[in-house]
C-alpha cells in the first residue's frame, strides 16, 4: 500500500530558513568566546567550555526530543521548542557569570533539535528518486546557518560592544518562527496511533534496534561522528586563534570566516543531486578529501588569513557534503522511522561533535593552532576508513561458505520501514 500522504504539504524553502535560524543558536557564540572570556573575566580555556555544553545540550535534545516526531502533533511539538529556545536565550543574555551562560547553553541547545525534526518532514515528502536534492535544499540552509551566524554574531558584538546582544537577536530571530512555522507543518510524521508515555518509551527503547538491524545507518553515523568531529575542533578554536598573535584580531574578524565560507556553503547544496546520481559513497568519500585538504592548508600557513579562508572553505563544503550522503542513506531505511533513525545518525554527530570542541580547546590551550588541527586531521583518516572496513567485510562475507546456502548466496532484505 502507498504511504499515506502528509497534508498540508510544507514549503521546503521555509523549512531552510527554519532550519537555517534555528541552528544558528549553536553556532553563533562560537567567535564571541574570547569577548566572553573577557567580559566574565575568566580564562579562555573556561569560555571554551561553552563549545562543548552547547554540542552536547543538542545531543541531549537529539536524543530525548526529536523521536517524538514520529508521534507526536508537530505544530505542538514545534511551537513549545521555540518558545522554550527563545526564554534559555534570553536568560543566556542576561547571565552574571561563565556557570549561568554554559547551563543556560547547555538549555537552549536541548531545546533547538527543530532542524533534526524539519529534515525528516522534507525528506519524507520527497518523490522517488528526489530525496538528496531534498535533503540537500534543506542542508543548504542549515550549512548557511551554522556560517552566517558566526558574523552576524560577531558584527552585531563589535557594534555593540557587548557580546550579551547576539543573544538577544537570536532570541529575537527564533520567537518569530513562531508565527509562522508551526502551521505550514503536517499535523503528523508517522501513523496517528502512537501516542502516550508508554508509546515515547517504546520510541527511545527501538534505537539501538534500529542501530543494530540497518547497517546503512551504522555506516553513517560513524562517518557523521568523524567528520563532525573535525568540523568543530576547527572552529571552535578558530576565534582564539585568530585573537592571539601575531593576528590579533577581535571577534567580528572570527565572524567574518562565516561570510568568506558563504562559497562553500552553496557549493554543498550540488551533494544532494550527486547522492541521487552517484551514491552516498562516493560522495562522502570526496567530502573526506575536500575536510582534509583543508586541514592540511591551514596547518601549513597558520598566519595567513587567505590561507585559513580557504582550509575553512574546503572543511564546510566536505563536511556539508558527507552530512547530506549520509542523511539521503538513512532516509531510504522508510518514512515510519524517519525521525528515529535521524534521531541516532544525529545523536553520533554532535557527540562527536562535542568531544572535538572539547579535545580542540584542551589541545589549542596546550599545545597549540597545529595540535588540535593533527586531532582533526585524525579524525578525518578514521572517516575515510569505514567504507574500505565495510567493503572488506562485505567482501569476506560473500566469500565466506555459509553465505552461498542462503538463496544462492543473496541474503533476504527486510523491507523498507521495517524494525
Amino acid at each position: 500500500m502507498a504511504p499515506r500522504p502528509l497534508a498540508p504539504a510544507p514549503n521546503v524553502p521555509l523549512l531552510a530558513v527554519a532550519g537555517a535560524v534555528a541552528v544558528a543558536n549553536l553556532y553563533f557564540p562560537q567567535p564571541l568566546l574570547a569577548a566572553v572570556a573577557r567580559g566574565l573575566e575568566v580564562p579562555e580555556r573556561t569560555a571554551g567550555l561553552i563549545a562543548p555544553a552547547a554540542q552536547f545540550g543538542y545531543a541531549l535534545g537529539i536524543l530525548l526530543l526529536v523521536p517524538l516526531a514520529d508521534a507526536a502533533r508537530l505544530r505542538r511539538l514545534t511551537s513549545v521548542l521555540l518558545a522554550l529556545t527563545s526564554a534559555a536565550l534570553l536568560v543566556a543574555a542576561a547571565a552574571p557569570g561563565i556557570v549561568t551562560l554554559a547551563l543556560a547553553t547547555l538549555a537552549l541547545s536541548t531545546t533547538t533539535v527543530l532542524p533534526q525534526i524539519l529534515t525528516p518532514v522534507a525528506a519524507a515528502l520527497a518523490e522517488p528518486g528526489r530525496r538528496g536534492r531534498v535533503v540537500g535544499l534543506v542542508g543548504l540552509g542549515l550549512t548557511l546557518g551554522s556560517t552566517l551566524s558566526r558574523t552576524v554574531s560577531g558584527a552585531v558584538t563589535d557594534a555593540t560592544g557587548t557580546w550579551r546582544t547576539a543573544y538577544v537577536v537570536a532570541a529575537v530571530a527564533t520567537a518569530a518562527l513562531l508565527c509562522v512555522l508551526p502551521r505550514r507543518l503536517p499535523e503528523r510524521l508517522g501513523p496517528p496511533g502512537e501516542r502516550g508515555g508508554g508509546a515515547y518509551a517504546r520510541l527511545l527503547a527501538g534505537l539501538p534496534r534500529l542501530l543494530a538491524a540497518h547497517r546503512e545507518l551504522r555506516v553513517s553515523a560513524l562517518l557523521g561522528a568523524c567528520v563532525f568531529a573535525a568540523f568543530s575542533v576547527f572552529w571552535a578554536v578558530l576565534a582564539f586563534h585568530l585573537a592571539s598573535p601575531p593576528l590579533g584580531y577581535g571577534p567580528g574578524a572570527a565572524g567574518l570566516f562565516g561570510v568568506l565560507t558563504l562559497p562553500a556553503a552553496l557549493l554543498s547544496a550540488a551533494a544532494g543531486p550527486l547522492t541521487d546520481r552517484c551514491g552516498a559513497t562516493a560522495v562522502s568519500a570526496g567530502g573526506l578529501g575536500c575536510a582534509g585538504l583543508g586541514l592540511v592548508v591551514a596547518g601549513l600557513l597558520p598566519y595567513s588569513p587567505v590561507a585559513l579562508a580557504v582550509g575553512a572553505n574546503l572543511l564546510v563544503v566536505g563536511v556539508g557534503s558527507c552530512q547530506v550522503a549520509n542523511q539521503a542513506r538513512i532516509f531510504g531505511i522508510g518514512r515510519a522511522v524517519a525521525a528515529r533513525v535521524n534521531t541516532v545518525f544525529m545523536l553520533a554527530t554532535f557527540g562527536g561533535g562535542a568531544a572535538g570542541s572539547l579535545a580542540g580547546t584542551w589541545l589549542y590551550a596546550a599545545y597549540g593552532w597545529r595540535a588540535a588541527l593533527l586531532a582533526a586531521g585524525a579524525c578525518v583518516a578514521v572517516g575515510g576508513l569505514v567504507p574500505a572496513v565495510v567493503r572488506a567485510r562485505r567482501r569476506s562475507r560473500l566469500a565466506s561458505p555459509s553465505s552461498h546456502g542462503r538463496l544462492g548466496g543473496i541474503r533476504p532484505r527486510t523491507p523498507q520501514g521495517e524494525t
